[in-house]
Order: structure tokens, then C-alpha cells, then sequence
């Protein structure tokens, strides 16, 4: 029996409401807006900027200041601490735990029942339903789902309230059903030490038919090479004959690519990324050809785009979808279901085209290297990266990079600390061929490159075996949804890795 045929139809059912975003972009979140107001009309925020009188985008946006994580804090707060009908109606029991400010060294991202329903679980649905109108031979419901997930702990100690990584929240809410295709179970997949965890996940995976994986590809990586040590298998072909997709999203995956393609030989595996934050599930692969997402224009998210050549500015341009430009830079800023208003979320991303909208993730507004003026951002390192491995055969596992302001020659320098699970048979070719496509990709860092007048050639340090795991971990980081930071403009990040390189 093809169990995938059987419930095929319950997801072709949407594939009209999603070709409607080629025509109908505007429409659709000028609905979103409405319903977002009027859900939170009768809360303390609504209540403070007339939203049961904001009838227009226009008016919100006048009403409405942009926000960072310490602006609502005060707000999220209280909510953890069980008050209700602050940002959005009702309490709210869940809070994604997120990277940190610079006052804190977490967010916590309110996760409301209306967020889980109509962001966070809207995108899973849609991530198959695309999957399989792309796939029609799929049987990936005649099989198990390994899905990675982080870990929880109570909120405050507050009854009924807890906080952990988006994943977590999100295997803890999920349909009962949902658990007969997935593993590993429940109480594994919640397990906090993530090397305890991805030995027992692979223990348990390893007897099961894995058809798909969900999960970001480090620490989904580290959990396959157990698998082939648990196993002894050659690849994971070998374990898993019927895989046929990863659906991967939280880091780029060019880095990885190379290295899933060895540890899985299948030529029907397939690779779909996802653009799931703790904040909502903004964006989806519906084309294997298009490196490029969809943006998702009828879940409970409003989009607004500030342009990055105005991002420091006192007043920048703050513009709704339909008056971004194609190939330009934006800073993302969302409202949401969950209680998030005008907020910045942090990433930036580049559209490629409009009507759909598809768009590629550039970068973190505070990941970049600007100490010259060169504005590198991460999507030039990762394109970087990929022409020099291309060409070397070397494979990246980690990396980050900072500037070197001024060393005892009066020398100012790119230093990038790298952790290769295939390294380059010459270092100096590696970084040259980094360096000149860098060059290529970004005019304003070939400027500054120009007869090693402002910036000479960038330097690379071989990082030893695990040192960024070893970093993390270090910061109780360790697996879940935590990230490397590629880029950074002020040296501590790759100075506190550096000193574990020692």
C-alpha cells in the first residue's frame, strides 16, 4: 500500500491558495495586516496605538513605532510571568529561547496558539505540499520523519509556562498523529545534552525506515556520522535506502552541500530549504531548480522591508512588500501573531523576484564586517567559500571571521578561523582564491583591497577538530537551534574560539 498516495490529496487541497501569491501578494497581507489588528484590538498594546481605529497600512505604520527585542521586553516579561492581553490576546504559555541582545544573553520569543497554528505549523504544511506537487513518485509518508528538536525547562517557575528552543515547543505541541511518522520519540528528542541525545537518536533511527530529515545541517551532520559509527555502514544510503529528502533550514547549507552529497550517494535524495526562525516561518523552496524561497504571504506575518544603505540612518525608509525593489539589500521587520509589532527581526535578505515574491536570506544586521567600509556580509563569505572549495576540493565545517584593526606592522586585515573536515592541500591557495572571489563578489571590499592600501590579503587560521563545538557548548549552546557567528565587526567572538585553539 502507498500511504503516500492516500494522503497525498489532503495537501494538493492548498496548492491553489499558494499559486494565488503570484497575483495577489498585496491583497493577501493587507488581509494578514487586518486580522492581526483586530485580534489585538482589545489588548494593552492595541489599546495604546488605536488599533481598533487603523483601518489602513498608512495608519499603522504612523501608529506604530519600529521595535528591537528591548523595546517589547517589558512586555514579554510580564506575559512570562502570567499576565494576559498585553501584546496579543489571552496568555501565552510558550516563549522560544533565541540568541541574545546585548543586554541579555537570551530572547525569549512569544509563541501563541494562533502563531503555532497559522506560522509555525502553516510552514510544515506547506513544506511538504510543495514537496510533493514536485515529486509525484514520493513515498515519503510510507516511512519515518527524523526530526531534531532542542529541549525545554520551566519559565519563571511559573505553572503552565515554559520556555526552550522553537523545536522543542514545536515537538511538544504537535498532533498526536504526527508521532506515528516521526522519530525518534518524544522523550529523546527532548533530551537537553545533545551528545547524550544524538547517540540515542541514532540508536533508535538506525531500525527504522527514514524516508526524510528536518533539522539544521550541523547538528543534523553530527547525528548522521553517528548513525554510520553506530551502524558501521558505509553511508547513509546504506542505512536508510528510502531517504529521499532533508528539509534544512537555521545555517546556509552551501558550506555542507559537498559533504551531504558524500554522506548521502542517493541520487533521488533531494534537499529543500526552510526559513523557520523562532520568530515565525517566513519563507519555503518551492523550486529544486531556484536556490531562491517564496516569501509566505497569508500566514499571521505582516512584512515590512527597511533598506540597508538606510539602516543607520535616524529615519529610514520603512516599506510593505509591494515597494521593495528586486537585487537590493533589506533589514526584515515583522508583526505576527504571536504579539511581535513592527519588529526587527535581525536578518536581511535580497529578493530575486516579484509576483511570487522569492527572496534569499544575506545576512544578520549585526553579522558583517564594515571595519573599512568593504560591508561584507554573509552572503558574499558563503559564496566565497564555495568558489574556494570548488576549486580546491576543501570542505568547510565551521568558520568566522573578524577584522584585524591594526597589527605591529600598522597592517589591517580580514582574519577568518576555519574548522575544514576536508582540508586544502595549500592554506595560501585556499586563501587567495577566497580572497580574489570575495573581490569579485563585492565591489566595495575590492576597493578597499586595491594595492593592499586599506585592507591586505585576509589571513586564514586552521582551526583544530571540534574547537566550535567546544565554544558552544562552553556557552551552554550546544545542538538545538544555536549558530556559529560567521561574521562579526568587533573581535570577540573569534577570540574566545581562538583561545580554545590553542
Amino acid at each position: 500500500m502507498n500511504l503516500t498516495n492516500i494522503i497525498r490529496p489532503i495537501f494538493s487541497s492548498r496548492l491553489r491558495e499558494l499559486d494565488r501569491y503570484a497575483t495577489q501578494a498585496q491583497q493577501l497581507q493587507l488581509n494578514v495586516l487586518k486580522r492581526l489588528l483586530s485580534k489585538a484590538s482589545d489588548t494593552k498594546w492595541g489599546h495604546q496605538h488605536a488599533y481598533s481605529n487603523t483601518l489602513s497600512y498608512e495608519r499603522f505604520a504612523q501608529q506604530t513605532p519600529v521595535n528591537t527585542y528591548e523595546d517589547l521586553k517589558g512586555y514579554i516579561d510580564e506575559m512570562r510571568q502570567g499576565k494576559t492581553d498585553l501584546l496579543w490576546p489571552g496568555r501565552v504559555k510558550w516563549y522560544a529561547k533565541s540568541s541574545g541582545t546585548t543586554n541579555d544573553k537570551s530572547k525569549f520569543i512569544p509563541v501563541s496558539k494562533d502563531g503555532l497554528h497559522d506560522i509555525h505549523y502553516a510552514g510544515g504544511t506547506d513544506c511538504v505540499t510543495w514537496y510533493l506537487r514536485n515529486n509525484p513518485k514520493s513515498r515519503l509518508f510510507d516511512g519515518k520523519a527524523l526530526i531534531l528538536g532542542g529541549s525545554h525547562a520551566p519559565n519563571y517557575n511559573q505553572k503552565n509556562s515554559l520556555v526552550g528552543d522553537l523545536s522543542a515547543i514545536l515537538i511538544e505541541n504537535i498532533n498526536p498523529l504526527v508521532n506515528l511518522v516521526r522519530t525518534p520519540q518524544k522523550k529523546t528528542a527532548l533530551l537537553s545534552d545533545f551528545e547524550i541525545k544524538r547517540t540515542r537518536i541514532a540508536q533508535e533511527a538506525i531500525k527504522k525506515n527514514v524516508t526524510n530529515l528536518s533539522g539544521v545541517p550541523s547538528w543534523m551532520m553530527s547525528v548522521l556520522n553517528r548513525v554510520l559509527e553506530i551502524s558501521g555502514a558505509n553511508n547513509i544510503s546504506e542505512v536508510w535506502p528510502n531517504l529521499e529528502v532533508f528539509f534544512h533550514g537555521g545555517v546556509a547549507f552551501n558550506p555542507y552541500r559537498e559533504q551531504y552529497r558524500h554522506l548521502i550517494p542517493s541520487e533521488g535524495m533531494h534537499y529543500m530549504e526552510t526559513y523557520n526562525a523562532s520568530e515565525g516561518f517566513f519563507g519555503l523552496q518551492d523550486n529544486p531548480a531556484d536556490p531562491a524561497m517564496s516569501l509566505m504571504v497569508d500566514y499571521g506575518v505582516f512584512y515590512e522591508f527597511i533598506p540597508m544603505d538606510e539602516f543607520d540612518n535616524e529615519h529610514p525608509s520603512v516599506l510593505p512588500l509591494w515597494d521593495v525593489e528586486v537585487g537590493k539589500n533589506y533589514a526584515m521587520v515583522i508583526s505576527t501573531s504571536c504579539g511581535l509589532w513592527r519588529y526587527l527581526i535581525g536578518d536581511t535578505i535580497r529578493f530575486t523576484q516579484k509576483n511570487p515574491y522569492k527572496f534569499i536570506i544575506t545576512g544578520r544586521t549585526k553579522f558583517f564586517i564594515n571595519a573599512f567600509g568593504e560591508e561584507l556580509i554573509v552572503d558574499n563569505a558563503e559564496k566565497g567559500l564555495a568558489e574556494a572549495c570548488a576549486q580546491t576540493g576543501a570542505q568547510v565545517l565551521e568558520y568566522t571571521a573578524a577584522p584585524v584593526f591594526m597589527d605591529e606592522h600598522g597592517k589591517c586585515r580580514h582574519q577568518w578561523l576555519i574548522e575544514f573536515s576536508k582540508e586544502p592541500e595549500d592554506i595560501n591557495t585556499f586563501a587567495h582564491i577566497l580572497d580574489q572571489a570575495l573581490q569579485k563578489i563585492n565591489s566595495d571590499y575590492e576597493a578597499k583591497r586595491y594595492k593592499d592600501i586599506t585592507l591586505q590579503p585576509l589571513e586564514i587560521i586552521k582551526a583544530r577538530s571540534g574547537v566550535f563545538n567546544d565554544w558552544l557548548r562552553q556557552k551552554g549552546k550546544l545542538g538545538g537551534q544555536h549558530k556559529i557567528p560567521r561574521l562579526s565587526n568587533k573581535r570577540e567572538y573569534i577570540e574566545q574560539i581562538l583561545a580554545l585553539n590553542e
